[in-house]
Protein backbone atom coordinates (compact mmCIF):
# COMPACT_ATOMS: atom_id res chain seq x y z
CA UNK A 1 0.00 0.00 0.00
CA UNK A 2 1.45 3.45 -0.66
CA UNK A 3 -0.77 6.58 0.31
CA UNK A 4 0.09 10.15 -0.21
CA UNK A 5 -1.54 12.70 1.86
CA UNK A 6 -2.20 15.66 -0.72
CA UNK A 7 -3.46 19.08 -0.30
CA UNK A 8 -2.14 22.12 -1.63
CA UNK A 9 -3.10 24.00 0.94
CA UNK A 10 -1.05 24.79 3.69
CA UNK A 11 -1.87 23.71 7.68
CA UNK A 12 -4.04 21.45 6.73
CA UNK A 13 -2.55 18.61 8.48
CA UNK A 14 -0.76 16.87 6.11
CA UNK A 15 2.24 16.01 7.72
CA UNK A 16 0.42 15.18 11.72
CA UNK A 17 -2.42 12.87 9.67
CA UNK A 18 0.91 11.10 7.76
CA UNK A 19 2.98 10.67 10.80
CA UNK A 20 -0.13 9.21 12.95
CA UNK A 21 -1.98 7.06 9.98
CA UNK A 22 1.80 5.78 9.77
CA UNK A 23 2.02 5.09 13.52
CA UNK A 24 -0.71 3.08 14.22
CA UNK A 25 0.08 0.79 11.25
CA UNK A 26 3.70 0.49 12.53
CA UNK A 27 1.85 -0.37 15.76
CA UNK A 28 -0.31 -2.88 14.04
CA UNK A 29 3.18 -4.89 13.22
CA UNK A 30 2.85 -3.36 9.41
CA UNK A 31 6.49 -2.71 8.37
CA UNK A 32 5.66 0.72 7.43
CA UNK A 33 7.87 3.77 5.84
CA UNK A 34 7.30 7.50 6.07
CA UNK A 35 8.61 9.73 3.14
CA UNK A 36 8.82 13.62 3.72
CA UNK A 37 8.79 15.43 0.56
CA UNK A 38 8.17 19.09 2.82
CA UNK A 39 11.05 20.94 2.49
CA UNK A 40 9.90 22.25 5.93
CA UNK A 41 10.54 18.56 7.44
CA UNK A 42 7.55 18.71 9.83
CA UNK A 43 7.49 14.96 9.36
CA UNK A 44 10.88 14.43 10.10
CA UNK A 45 11.18 16.49 12.76
CA UNK A 46 8.01 14.64 14.45
CA UNK A 47 9.61 11.26 13.95
CA UNK A 48 12.95 11.73 14.59
CA UNK A 49 12.88 14.99 17.39
CA UNK A 50 16.78 15.98 17.89
CA UNK A 51 17.86 13.40 15.85
CA UNK A 52 16.52 14.65 12.65
CA UNK A 53 20.13 16.00 11.44
CA UNK A 54 21.72 12.35 12.42
CA UNK A 55 20.70 10.98 8.94
CA UNK A 56 23.32 11.01 6.45
CA UNK A 57 21.09 10.67 2.91
CA UNK A 58 17.33 11.98 2.67
CA UNK A 59 15.16 12.39 0.02
CA UNK A 60 17.25 15.31 -1.53
CA UNK A 61 20.39 13.04 -1.99
CA UNK A 62 18.02 10.58 -3.77
CA UNK A 63 16.52 13.31 -6.45
CA UNK A 64 20.12 14.52 -7.08
CA UNK A 65 21.52 10.88 -7.61
CA UNK A 66 18.84 10.63 -10.44
CA UNK A 67 20.68 14.03 -11.94
CA UNK A 68 23.87 12.40 -12.44
CA UNK A 69 25.48 9.03 -13.36
CA UNK A 70 26.76 7.49 -10.14
CA UNK A 71 29.14 4.36 -10.83
CA UNK A 72 27.76 3.19 -7.68
CA UNK A 73 24.55 3.73 -7.22
CA UNK A 74 22.72 3.81 -3.50
CA UNK A 75 20.42 1.04 -2.78
CA UNK A 76 17.09 2.46 -1.74
CA UNK A 77 17.26 0.84 1.47
CA UNK A 78 20.17 2.92 2.59
CA UNK A 79 17.79 6.29 2.54
CA UNK A 80 15.43 4.64 5.09
CA UNK A 81 15.94 5.71 8.77
CA UNK A 82 14.82 3.96 11.43
CA UNK A 83 13.63 5.71 14.20
CA UNK A 84 12.77 4.89 17.55
CA UNK A 85 9.27 3.55 17.40
CA UNK A 86 8.98 -0.18 15.87
CA UNK A 87 8.42 -1.43 12.54
CA UNK A 88 8.31 2.77 11.28
CA UNK A 89 10.96 4.20 9.11
CA UNK A 90 11.56 7.47 7.51
CA UNK A 91 13.17 8.91 4.40
CA UNK A 92 13.84 12.41 5.71
CA UNK A 93 13.26 15.62 3.96
CA UNK A 94 15.73 18.39 3.60
CA UNK A 95 15.60 22.59 3.38
CA UNK A 96 17.26 22.49 0.20
CA UNK A 97 15.04 20.18 -1.25
CA UNK A 98 13.45 22.95 -3.50
CA UNK A 99 16.52 23.73 -4.99
CA UNK A 100 16.74 20.75 -7.08
CA UNK A 101 13.19 21.60 -8.44
CA UNK A 102 14.05 22.84 -11.94
CA UNK A 103 16.33 20.62 -12.55
CA UNK A 104 14.17 17.42 -11.85
CA UNK A 105 11.25 19.13 -14.26
CA UNK A 106 14.23 19.71 -17.34
CA UNK A 107 15.48 16.05 -16.77
CA UNK A 108 11.89 14.89 -16.46
CA UNK A 109 12.65 12.87 -13.47
CA UNK A 110 9.07 12.64 -12.82
CA UNK A 111 8.59 9.10 -12.25
CA UNK A 112 12.00 8.58 -9.84
CA UNK A 113 10.07 8.12 -6.79
CA UNK A 114 8.10 5.78 -8.21
CA UNK A 115 10.91 3.80 -8.96
CA UNK A 116 12.51 4.15 -5.23
CA UNK A 117 8.80 2.37 -3.95
CA UNK A 118 9.18 -0.02 -6.42
CA UNK A 119 12.90 -0.92 -5.44
CA UNK A 120 11.16 -1.22 -1.63
CA UNK A 121 7.95 -2.84 -2.07
CA UNK A 122 9.15 -6.07 -0.70
CA UNK A 123 10.92 -4.16 2.33
CA UNK A 124 7.55 -2.34 3.44
CA UNK A 125 4.07 -3.62 3.69
CA UNK A 126 2.79 0.46 4.11
CA UNK A 127 4.25 3.55 2.39
CA UNK A 128 2.90 7.16 3.51
CA UNK A 129 4.54 9.84 1.65
CA UNK A 130 3.90 13.70 3.20
CA UNK A 131 3.69 16.55 0.45
CA UNK A 132 4.58 19.98 0.29
CA UNK A 133 1.37 22.44 0.13
CA UNK A 134 1.53 22.65 -3.65
CA UNK A 135 1.44 21.49 -6.79
CA UNK A 136 4.78 21.26 -7.72
CA UNK A 137 7.44 18.25 -8.74
CA UNK A 138 7.35 16.55 -5.63
CA UNK A 139 3.55 16.70 -5.04
CA UNK A 140 2.86 15.10 -8.45
CA UNK A 141 5.83 12.46 -8.15
CA UNK A 142 4.32 11.39 -5.26
CA UNK A 143 0.81 11.18 -6.82
CA UNK A 144 2.44 9.53 -9.91
CA UNK A 145 4.25 6.50 -6.81
CA UNK A 146 1.18 6.17 -5.23
CA UNK A 147 -1.99 4.14 -5.31
CA UNK A 148 -4.41 5.95 -2.80
CA UNK A 149 -4.43 9.38 -2.48
CA UNK A 150 -6.00 11.29 0.88
CA UNK A 151 -6.84 14.72 1.08
CA UNK A 152 -7.32 16.36 4.85
CA UNK A 153 -9.30 19.16 4.44
CA UNK A 154 -10.12 21.96 7.10
CA UNK A 155 -13.78 23.73 7.25
CA UNK A 156 -12.92 26.69 5.46
CA UNK A 157 -14.49 28.85 2.51
CA UNK A 158 -11.40 28.80 0.78
CA UNK A 159 -10.48 25.51 1.41
CA UNK A 160 -13.56 24.45 -0.06
CA UNK A 161 -13.08 26.48 -3.34
CA UNK A 162 -9.60 25.32 -3.34
CA UNK A 163 -10.63 21.70 -3.21
CA UNK A 164 -12.23 22.02 -6.95
CA UNK A 165 -8.94 22.36 -8.28
CA UNK A 166 -7.41 20.13 -6.21
CA UNK A 167 -9.43 17.82 -7.74
CA UNK A 168 -8.75 17.92 -10.95
CA UNK A 169 -5.42 17.98 -10.58
CA UNK A 170 -5.73 14.48 -8.98
CA UNK A 171 -8.06 13.45 -12.19
CA UNK A 172 -5.44 14.98 -14.76
CA UNK A 173 -2.73 13.00 -12.71
CA UNK A 174 -4.59 10.15 -12.61
CA UNK A 175 -5.69 10.26 -16.62
CA UNK A 176 -1.60 11.19 -17.85
CA UNK A 177 0.38 9.49 -15.51
CA UNK A 178 -1.14 7.04 -12.65
CA UNK A 179 -3.94 5.38 -13.78
CA UNK A 180 -4.25 3.29 -10.69
CA UNK A 181 -4.19 6.04 -8.15
CA UNK A 182 -7.30 5.41 -6.07
CA UNK A 183 -9.26 9.14 -4.66
CA UNK A 184 -9.64 7.52 -0.79
CA UNK A 185 -11.40 10.69 0.73
CA UNK A 186 -11.73 13.62 2.21
CA UNK A 187 -10.76 13.63 5.69
CA UNK A 188 -12.25 16.49 8.01
CA UNK A 189 -9.58 17.73 10.53
CA UNK A 190 -9.76 20.04 13.34
CA UNK A 191 -13.03 19.84 13.42
CA UNK A 192 -15.43 21.36 15.77
CA UNK A 193 -18.41 19.68 16.07
CA UNK A 194 -20.18 22.72 18.37
CA UNK A 195 -19.42 25.35 15.70
CA UNK A 196 -22.49 25.15 12.59
CA UNK A 197 -20.44 26.50 9.57
CA UNK A 198 -17.71 23.43 9.36
CA UNK A 199 -21.16 21.13 9.02
CA UNK A 200 -22.64 23.25 6.39
CA UNK A 201 -19.38 22.98 4.48
CA UNK A 202 -19.15 19.17 5.00
CA UNK A 203 -22.93 18.90 4.30
CA UNK A 204 -22.22 20.89 0.53
CA UNK A 205 -19.58 18.63 0.12
CA UNK A 206 -21.74 15.51 0.84
CA UNK A 207 -24.32 16.95 -1.49
CA UNK A 208 -21.70 17.28 -4.32
CA UNK A 209 -20.83 13.46 -3.79
CA UNK A 210 -17.50 14.35 -3.32
CA UNK A 211 -15.84 11.50 -1.08
CA UNK A 212 -16.19 12.79 2.61
CA UNK A 213 -14.99 10.42 5.05
CA UNK A 214 -16.90 9.90 7.96
CA UNK A 215 -13.81 9.68 10.26
CA UNK A 216 -13.36 13.19 11.32
CA UNK A 217 -10.22 14.52 13.24
CA UNK A 218 -10.82 17.36 16.33
CA UNK A 219 -8.97 20.40 17.15
CA UNK A 220 -7.11 19.34 20.26
CA UNK A 221 -3.85 20.61 22.17
CA UNK A 222 -2.81 17.04 22.44
CA UNK A 223 -1.18 17.54 19.01
CA UNK A 224 0.75 20.32 19.35
CA UNK A 225 2.05 18.55 22.56
CA UNK A 226 2.70 15.42 20.80
CA UNK A 227 5.03 17.12 18.16
CA UNK A 228 6.56 19.06 21.07
CA UNK A 229 7.66 15.52 22.45
CA UNK A 230 8.44 13.99 18.81
CA UNK A 231 5.89 10.90 19.92
CA UNK A 232 2.95 10.02 17.54
CA UNK A 233 0.12 10.03 19.57
CA UNK A 234 -0.72 6.31 19.01
CA UNK A 235 3.13 5.97 21.30
CA UNK A 236 2.43 9.70 23.77
CA UNK A 237 -1.27 9.57 24.66
CA UNK A 238 -3.01 5.39 23.38
CA UNK A 239 -6.37 6.28 24.88
CA UNK A 240 -6.79 9.91 24.54
CA UNK A 241 -9.78 10.86 22.09
CA UNK A 242 -7.75 12.68 19.57
CA UNK A 243 -5.58 9.13 18.89
CA UNK A 244 -9.00 7.08 19.07
CA UNK A 245 -10.31 9.53 16.29
CA UNK A 246 -7.09 8.63 14.20
CA UNK A 247 -7.68 4.87 14.72
CA UNK A 248 -11.16 5.12 13.49
CA UNK A 249 -9.80 6.64 10.27
CA UNK A 250 -7.49 4.23 9.88
CA UNK A 251 -9.86 1.33 10.25
CA UNK A 252 -12.42 2.97 7.65
CA UNK A 253 -9.26 3.56 5.13
CA UNK A 254 -8.42 -0.03 5.99
CA UNK A 255 -12.31 -1.54 5.09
Amino acid sequence: MRRVVFNQKGGVGKSSITVNLAAISANRGQKTLVIDLDPQCNSTHYLLGDDSDKPELDIYNFFDSTLSFQLNKVAGADYCYATQFKNLDIIPSNPNLGDLQSKLESKHKIYKLRELLDELAEQYDAIYIDTPPAFNFFSLSALCAADRCLIPFDCDEFARQALYSLLHNIQETREDHNESLLLEGIVVNQFQPRASLPQKIIDSLVEQDLPVLQSKIPASVKMKESHMVAKPLINFAPKHKLTESFVDLFDELSK
